[in-house]
């Protein structure tokens, strides 16, 4: 590990995620592509039935930010071993044509080479390899560390097995509203928004030539939620969610930042090709 964990000094907490980095070091962000999410229904990605019959497809993507100081993956996918199985297809309309481990050996890096992990939150879609990282120190809201590991998540043993080994991991909490800076210079940050679930964090990341990134979780599924403030149906808290909108829009104002739904295909894929990096 290059990097030495890092703390929640009083400092730390006091730089906000508007204030502009100190320095300028070389961050680099990857977009990894870790499957396609196909529906026929999209029907509960919008509690206004504004997508009811609507088929929709999905990027499934994850992500790698290089510092200086260390690694970052955020969100890992849905489980790679997907990718092995026939037409790399697997239930619910998952089709994975490349493996994490795979993409990331591209640029010379096992899951024991990264110094962090976090998720925007625990869904499956997100933490679905997350256990190859537990090695790694994960960066994750209390609250959302308390929903992983509820009954009802360790009921889904397939699911919960792919994250798992993560219950014994080095851990950051990211505590109350106040972003925590990863790598302590401002150009990472991971940022609260609850309401899709208890403790849905995004990701600020401010790069030295394209600027900052906010890189969106589960905020908006698909391309048109945003403009239309749409909530999902199965959002754990409506207002809440319409807050962290509110929040999320004014950081993204305040900062100039690229917004990256992450699931919408048309927002990945205007993004570097991998292996090349957003810079």
């Amino acid at each position: 590990m290059r990097l030495l964990a890092a703390t929640l000094g009083a400092a730390v907490l006091a730089l906000s995620a508007g204030q502009a980095p100190a320095a300028n070091p070389d961050v680099r962000l990857y977009a990894m592509d870790c499957g396609r999410l196909t529906m026929p229904d999209a029907d509960a990605f919008a509690d206004d039935g504004a997508y009811k019959g609507a088929a929709k497809t999905l990027v499934v993507p994850c992500y790698l930010i290089r510092h200086p100081k260390g690694d970052l993956v955020w969100d890992t996918g849905v489980p790679e071993a997907i990718a092995d199985q026939p037409g790399g297809k697997g239930a619910g309309g998952i089709t994975v044509t490349r493996k994490l481990t795979d993409q990331l050996k591209q640029l010379g890096l096992a899951p024991a080479d990264i110094e962090y992990v976090s998720v925007s939150h625990s869904h499956f879609d997100h933490i679905g390899n997350a256990g190859l990282f537990a090695r790694s120190t994960w960066i994750v809201d209390p609250d959302e560390r308390a929903y992983a590991f509820r009954p009802q998540a360790r009921s889904n043993a397939q699911q919960f097995a792919a994250y798992s080994a993560l219950e014994n991991a080095k851990t950051i909490a990211v505590d109350g509203d106040a972003p925590h800076d990863v790598f302590g210079d401002g150009t990472v940050q991971v940022v609260p928004a609850p309401g899709h679930t208890p403790g849905h964090t995004v990701l600020l990341v401010r790069l030295p030539k394209a600027g900052a990134v906010l890189l969106t979780g589960d905020l908006w599924h698909i391309a048109e939620s945003r403009a239309a403030r749409r909530v999902p149906r199965f959002n754990v808290d409506r207002a809440q969610t319409l807050r962290s909108y509110d929040k999320v829009e004014a950081l993204a104002r305040e900062t100039k930042a690229r917004v990256v739904r992450q699931h919408v295909p048309e927002d990945f894929e205007s993004l570097p090709r991998f292996p090349a990096p957003l810079r």
